[in-house]
């Protein structure tokens, strides 16, 4: 026989070998929680108690497939946190789950909307006076600033490039597609409020001036006040830096101040080091995107709740992360007289001493 006719044989012989391979690691489906804590949290980056924990919630939800092999409520829930989480490629997790790659794209997209939809529960403002006033007093322990009931800013999640009309819209300040995410967070870290719909061309004061969660401090649903860097126009509900410091008092406010608003940038650190597809960016379409953002807010409170821990040494990570965030040079907006009246007589009240 020809030797190159040889080497044709083996080539389709290996081609047929690692199609088999392929088809039995897909129809290989074993039970995820059958797993030890340590191995299932290598796997998945959280406890077994907390994938549980989500699979209760979504049971309901995750109804099997009527098609053939379907996948558990078990399944669906390990492999969008492992997506997520790890941010893995989806050929990845199709293999080590036994399934193909669009079934990984399709459950993560139906875990999204399903957590999305139920996020009223587990994203929200503190809005009885004994809530706010727990969030005062929460907030004041760490540099006895009073009254805040928030810290807000903005944070860009990138995106695939969109070739659409007005795609070059999502385009940052940074040169890159991106949803610009504004979040408001306690002093736990927990994010009780958040908008995903901007493109990330539009800059952080217009997003606030724009969002339900403007009119509602408008029209006196909280006693306290947000604490905001220089990118948002002072108003009387939310409190921005000195940007010219000349009094002993200013400087007081400022450092105060300063340190309270680091809660923002701590959670941004925390929320993305859990899921790593919101450092390194999200590769479906825009809707999914979005669905995503806020199915791992939901995800990240959570996990506070339960006090879940990440991994040793990504603390580290954590505060590098912040500290980008934090470096971000922001467009200063025009002031606002009533806003820095209203900053001035606090800064009288509280800081005098």
């Amino acid at each position: 026989m020809d030797i190159d006719m040889i080497d044709l044989i083996d080539l389709e012989d290996m081609e047929m070998l690692e199609t088999s391979r392929r088809s039995m690691i897909r129809r290989h489906r074993g039970n995820p929680f059958e797993l030890s804590d340590e191995d299932f949290r290598y796997k998945y980056r959280f406890t077994k108690r907390f994938g549980e924990k989500i699979v209760d919630l979504l049971r309901d939800d995750l109804a099997h497939d009527p098609r053939g092999c379907p996948l558990s409520p078990e399944l669906q829930v390990v492999c969008a946190l492992r997506n997520w989480a790890r941010h893995e490629i989806q050929d990845d997790t199709a293999d080590l789950h036994g399934v193909s790659q669009p079934v990984i794209s399709k459950t993560c997209k139906k875990v999204a909307e399903i957590l999305s939809r139920v996020s009223r529960r587990y994203i929200v403002m503190p809005t009885t006076l004994h809530a706010q006033e727990q969030a005062m007093t929460k907030f004041r322990s760490i540099a006895n600033f009073p009254t805040v009931i928030g810290a807000i800013d903005c944070t860009h999640i990138r995106v695939k490039k969109i070739n659409a009309d007005g795609g070059q819209l999502y385009i940052n300040r940074k040169g890159y597609s991106s949803i610009n995410v504004q979040v408001v967070c306690d002093a736990d870290l927990k994010i009780m409020d958040i908008v995903t719909r901007w493109r990330g061309s539009v800059h952080d004061s217009r997003i606030f001036r724009e969002c339900r969660l403007k009119q509602r401090f408008e029209a006196g649903a909280f006693s306290g006040i947000l604490l905001g860097d220089s990118g948002y126009p002072c108003t009387p509900y939310l409190f921005t830096p000195l940007l010219n410091v000349s009094t002993p008092q200013e400087e007081r406010y400022n450092r105060s101040h300063i340190r309270t608003r680091n809660t923002i940038e701590r959670c941004f650190g925390l929320w993305k080091q859990r899921f790593r597809c919101l450092l390194r960016g999200m590769f479906g379409d825009i809707e999914t995107a979005k669905k995503t953002i806020v199915a791992c807010a939901v995800l990240h409170n959570i996990a506070i709740d339960m006090r879940e821990d990440l991994f040793p040494g990504e603390n580290d990570s954590a505060e590098q992360t912040i500290s980008r965030e934090a470096l971000v040079q922001h467009y200063i907006p025009p002031p606002s007289v009533r806003g820095n009246v209203r900053r001035r007589q606090f800064i009288e009240t509280h800081f005098s001493t």
